[in-house]
């Protein structure tokens, strides 16, 4: 039959609307029909693509300035693509380099914000300056003390720690490309450290993932990360003892 669609193809229809999920998918056989098949295979190629893509730290850098905070560029101690991605370690670590420059910089910060290109720089490059000028915002009316923002080339989470001892910040907010989906190439996440220092574990860190206009919007995850900034402040700790309630803010906005 063609054309009319059953009662099953509305069923599934009406759900696919829910969710980016691939679910219902039409069949020849016992194999994927051609349509599903070929859209999968796009997804997974940009996927890929997106790990692979270059980042154009100078370029985000330029738009970060816009939002009245200096700016710094660093690099991690992986020298290139291939060696951050086979060597994990050394996307936690500055480079030599780096760290001193960074500690001419030292101050008395309440607080500094990393921008790691990790595994999709098109996610930082898209969804970074959003989020910080929606929380840099209601920070500085705060009268919050911010750090340089820091955009790190090659990082993973944990150079954010290294960052903002050098710098003295008592806590940091790491923004980051999260490894692409085949529903989303360019997801960003946000990860929130009190108190930072060699050895913190993931247990230590709030995160705020899936931050894009389709998942964790610009103004909800702005709003998420100046409360639990907030918080970490007056309860003096971060990570699985620190419940993000922010959705209670947000469903009364």
């Amino acid at each position: 039959m063609t054309g009319a669609m059953t009662g099953e193809d509305e069923i599934w229809s009406a759900l696919r609307r829910l969710t980016a999920a691939r679910i219902g998918l039409k069949r020849s056989g016992a194999a994927l029909a051609t349509a599903p098949l070929l859209e999968f295979r796009l997804a997974h190629a940009r996927a890929r693509d997106a790990v692979h893509e270059p980042f154009d730290a100078a370029r985000l850098a330029t738009e970060l300035a816009g939002l009245g905070v200096a700016v710094i560029t660093v690099t991690s101690a992986a020298a290139d693509r291939q060696t951050y991605l086979m060597r994990p370690d050394l996307g936690r670590r500055l480079a030599a380099s780096d760290d001193g420059a960074l500690a001419t910089q030292h101050g008395d910060y309440d607080l500094v914000f990393v921008i790691a290109d990790g595994l999709s720089a098109r996610a930082v490059a898209l969804h970074a300056w959003p989020v910080l000028a929606v929380a840099i915002g209601a920070l500085n009316a705060e009268g919050w003390k911010i750090a340089p923002l820091v955009v790190a080339l090659q990082g993973r989470v944990a150079i954010g720690d290294a960052i903002a001892n050098v710098l003295g910040a008592a806590c940091v907010v790491l923004l980051i490309g999260e490894r692409p989906g085949l529903s989303a190439p360019d997801s960003m996440g946000a990860y929130l450290t009190w108190r930072p220092h060699a050895g913190t574990s993931d247990a230590e860190r709030n995160c705020i993932s899936n931050i894009r206009p389709e998942g964790t919007g610009y103004e909800a995850a702005g709003v998420k990360i100046v409360h639990l900034l907030r918080t970490m402040r007056t309860r003096q700790l971060s990570g699985v003892q620190l419940k993000d309630d922010s959705d209670q803010l947000l469903l009364g906005r």
